[in-house]
């Protein structure tokens, strides 16, 4: 069972999770997020991933902080791009001390998601102001915009955006961009729009265009990924940070 709801941290979503470790898991899909996990007593974290995956994780109770794009690196300490495509356990990013000191304690908690979440506000208020022009690139991008116009908006070179892209996100202003409209396709999919309108309204050239970047970015086509979504909706996902399943 998976449930979720907006975290009081500005743009970031709680959730919990319980899953049956012997069910086979189902590919998480790239979201432009990093997570922090408490898994049965054990702290994670999820970098940004830049393609699907079949998570390995064994734990039957989670509950995660999924920040959002670009507001992780700030709180944990760490660029995104460290911990691209990677589920690393906390202690690997902080002292082992420190990491299991905080796990106990949410694990001893009445309500573990809630300490965490109150764990990463805490340590949220202690760390730099959130970056408003890394939020308004976010916004521009998950707009659609083009990324060169997304620079000149900001302020900045191309190879300014990138390089801060790479600390915030893990990745690129362009690959951000395209995960970002993966979602956006992904999203209409699920509400049953034709996938011709789903290209046009997502900002993908064509259907052909929106077919290519979702077998890409999921390995699996548009087809087997309405299916495998109409069949799902109580399904569990995996939590290794994406809310999105293939």
């Amino acid at each position: 069972m998976y449930e979720e709801r907006p975290a009081r941290l500005t743009g970031a979503v709680l959730w919990t999770a319980e899953t049956d470790p012997t069910a086979p898991a189902r590919p998480i899909l790239p979201d432009g997020c990093m997570d922090l996990i408490w898994a049965d007593g054990r702290l994670l974290v999820a970098g940004p991933d830049t393609r699907a995956h079949v998570p390995t994780a064994t734990a039957v109770r989670y509950a995660g902080l999924r920040f959002a794009p670009g507001d992780a690196p700030r709180v944990l300490g760490v660029p995104a791009h460290a911990l691209r495509d990677r589920l690393v356990p906390l202690e690997e990013l902080w002292s082992g001390a420190e990491a299991r000191r905080t796990g106990e304690r949410i694990t001893e908690a009445p309500d573990p998601a809630a300490a965490l979440e109150q764990f990463v506000r805490l340590r949220a208020a202690g760390a730099p102001a959130p970056d408003p022009l890394l939020r308004a690139v976010v916004a521009r991008l998950a707009a659609g915009r083009p990324v060169a116009e997304t620079a000149d908006a900001a302020g900045l070179g191309a190879r300014q955006l990138h390089r801060r892209s790479l600390d915030a996100f893990g990745y690129g202003p362009k690959t951000l961009a395209r995960i970002l409209r993966l979602q956006r396709a992904l999203a209409l999919v699920r509400s049953g729009v034709p996938y011709a309108e789903t290209a046009a309204r997502a900002g993908c050239a064509d259907q052909a265009h929106l077919a290519r970047e979702v077998r890409s970015l999921t390995g699996t086509t548009l087809t087997a990924y309405a299916r495998a979504s109409a069949s799902a909706n109580n399904d569990t996902p995996h939590p290794s940070g994406s809310r999105t399943t293939a």
